[in-house]
């Protein structure tokens, strides 16, 4: 292809809104254009890489019996109101009214479409497993859009979804396309983190996130240094630490435990006048955060998690948002223990309570539920609340807390003595320097963008949306289900993030938009030629080639060369074709040395380089 019958109009100068290399190259090198905020185009240069990603991940999903369907991008407001997503997915999702009034959503994502499209036909044993997906856009109405298409409103997603009859069938497919991923990842190039993650607002019971490292990545990793625990901080755990034993002299009080007996510290209030934060209690009390016990107030919305037996809440409301939906509590509120130094992962808290929203109590609902003032909570004498408690709380024998009065603290208070909880659960926030849970060594941190991520959601949205088939005794079943994400904008762009220098990008062989760019010093005479010759050569060996035929000086045509990124420039010019043996010039994008080669081998030896390097990505 000429390069003057195509459209790839590229920039000197570096939009002012770009502050990341892939969202300043891909416009720079004329890939994309801007229609709006959060809202790209992809321009002739850009959807040749992109097609080609396409075809990458077809080819793995295809290898995986995984089929591609196409569902509509507008989808029916009733089947998120029947799987209780209609209210969940909240403002991000972008609903609208057609002319009868009928509610509909511009898709965020797809479960509830395709599990729609899956009930209508599926009803024997016989038909399962089944997995099938898309290539489609979506859109999500993000607050704040920013660096170019890593986190724009409208996007393109390859989802997949599984339908099987037992656990043992959805973990084969669920491990089939982590190594899919993987594959897929690896054929572009890419350097990617698998880690255990949050299942979030998809909901199910395992997760894992393929995530690749960046500075402006929007998510914090926990990495183990001596073995190969990765985990999104969302979801990551780590070894138990214990809380400093009893002080000398602290008062004591004997305890029968089984055959033995147990010194534990007295309860003792303490005035702590307009104390109310952990770092004024450190500063009064002169200890340590580690010896205290915060009790946070969160409050609820949507929690599918029930509540029958928790304390106080008995009497709370339950709604169900749509036949065939869960029951629903519209508003619940906890009381939440954690030791003093920690912070509590509000997402973990929402995955265990199975709830649709979470946040910290307004302080008129602190003071209504605890009897005291914001800072002096605690969960001894604490009624009317379920309490959670977090781990590391269950190791405290002589601890600060709270005393539900204002301006009084308990101090020598114990777990399982003075207090015990309706729950006990990991809340805590995992951070740098804490061990690994599973061979003890410190973990350490990334920050990542997620790429691809893999979901076991079992019966989430096929018990809600009535989904069923016969087993093979003619009895009523319920599918169990898998969901399977990649980001195609975002890959695209770490590709570039990952592969770049000061000119430009430098393209793996298996996205690049042309395999070699043919650079005519002068497009005239021999040299026109020779150039057109060794394209054709060239394309009948597979090669896709651009000829760079404008009539601009050689500088102009070799910045251009580099802005793009095609892996193999070749330059024709008069100097060399006039030599006793005509050569050209052949460099590899990214690599400083030029090396002349014989104008008649010129075909064969870029062939065999491009074959090895695609054999090298796809193996």
């Amino acid at each position: 292809m000429k390069l003057t019958r195509t459209f790839i109009p590229t920039l000197r100068e570096v939009p002012a809104d770009a502050v990341i290399a892939s969202h300043r190259l891909m416009f720079r090198a004329g890939m994309i254009r801007k229609l709006a905020n959060g809202l790209f185009a992809y321009l002739p240069l850009g959807l040749r890489s992109l097609r080609k990603l396409e075809q990458i991940i077809r080819e793995e999903m295809a290898a995986i019996n995984s089929q591609e369907i196409k569902p509509t991008v507008v989808v029916p407001g009733e089947v998120w109101k029947e799987s209780g997503r209609w209210e969940a997915m909240g403002d991000a999702m972008l609903r609208a009214k057609n002319r009868l009034g009928v509610d509909l959503v511009v898709s965020p994502t797809a479960e509830e479409a395709v599990t729609a499209l899956v009930r209508d036909e599926l009803s024997s044993y016989r038909q399962l497993p089944l997995s099938l997906y898309q290539i489609n856009s979506k859109y999500r109405d993000e607050i704040r859009p920013r660096y170019g298409v890593m986190r724009g409103r409208e996007f393109i997603m390859k989802d997949a979804y599984s339908y099987h009859t037992d656990e043992e069938c959805l973990d084969k497919t669920y491990r089939d396309m982590g190594r899919a991923y993987r594959r897929v990842f690896r054929r572009c190039g890419l350097t990617v983190i698998p880690v255990q993650a949050d299942s979030g607002a998809m909901g199910g019971s395992g997760s894992e996130e393929f995530m690749v490292e960046s500075e402006i990545g929007d998510n914090t990793l926990l990495l183990c240094k001596s073995c190969d625990y990765a985990a999104n901080v969302e979801k990551a755990s780590c070894k138990p630490d214990f809380c400093p034993p009893a002080k000398p002299g602290t008062p004591l009080a004997i305890e029968a435990v089984g055959e033995e007996a147990v010194s534990t510290p007295v309860p003792e209030t303490i005035y702590t006048p307009s104390v109310k934060t952990i770092e004024e209690l450190c500063d009064f009390l002169k200890t340590d955060a580690k010896n205290f016990i915060k009790t946070l107030i969160y409050r609820a919305v949507n929690v599918e998690l029930d509540l029958s037996a928790a304390p106080g809440c008995a009497s709370l409301e339950r709604r169900r948002p749509a036949p065939g939906a869960p029951e629903l509590y519209p508003e619940a509120f906890f009381a939440v223990v954690i030791r003093g130094d920690l912070d509590v992962n509000e997402v973990k808290l929402a995955a265990i309570l199975k709830a649709g929203e979470l946040a910290l109590a307004a302080d008129t609902d602190v003071q209504r539920l605890t009897g005291a003032p914001v800072g002096f909570a605690g969960p001894v004498g604490l009624t009317g609340l379920p309490i959670i408690v977090d781990q590391t709380v269950t190791a405290m024998s002589d601890a600060v807390t709270g005393a539900l009065a204002k301006d009084l603290h308990y101090r020598h208070v114990a777990y399982g003595r003075d207090f015990t909880g309706w729950m006990l659960s990991d809340i805590r926030t995992v951070k740098a320097g804490d061990h690994c849970s599973h061979c003890g060594a410190e973990l350490y941190e990334k920050k990542g963008n997620e790429l691809g991520h893999i979901f076991k959601l079992g019966y989430k949205y096929t018990r809600s949306m009535n989904v069923s088939y016969l087993d093979e005794h003619g009895k009523t079943r319920t599918p169990t289900m898998g969901s399977y994400g990649i980001g195609l904008d975002r890959t695209l762009a770490s590709v570039i993030e990952e592969h770049h220098d000061g000119d430009g990008i430098i393209w793996p062989a298996t996205l690049s938009p042309w395999h070699v760019i043919i650079v005519p010093i002068k497009y005239d005479g021999a040299v026109k030629a020779t150039a057109d010759t060794l394209e054709q050569e060239l394309e009948q060996r597979g090669l896709e080639v651009l000829v760079d035929d404008r009539d601009e000086r050689p500088g102009v045509k070799f910045k251009d060369a580099d802005l793009v990124g095609i892996p193999f420039r070749v330059v024709v010019g008069d100097k060399n074709l006039a030599a006793a043996v005509p050569t050209v010039e052949i460099r590899r994008r990214g690599e400083g040395e030029n090396r002349l080669v014989n104008t008649a081998a010129a075909a064969d030896e870029l062939a065999a380089l491009l074959e090895a390097e695609l054999a090298a990505l796809n193996a």
